[in-house]
């Protein structure tokens, strides 16, 4: 097929390549402030946070029925 028959087709692939590296550069870019998150602790801190406060809300007999259910 010639370049002319094509039409609209020529610029198919580099448009594909395009997409696809923004794609992947995009999963990388998520990857590494994911790592930086988890590395600094700030997952954990937040978890720990949460948890504090969970425990300081409940009352000493839901604790105890829960855990001799």
């Amino acid at each position: 097929m010639s370049l002319a028959a094509r039409g609209g087709e020529r610029g198919q692939g580099t448009v594909e390549f395009a997409l696809v590296t923004a794609g992947l550069l995009a999963v990388v870019v998520a990857c590494g402030a994911l790592w930086r998150s988890l590395e600094g602790g700030l997952f954990v801190e937040h978890a720990l946070t949460a948890a504090s406060h969970h425990v300081q809300g409940v009352a000493p007999g839901a604790v105890a029925d829960v855990f001799l259910y």
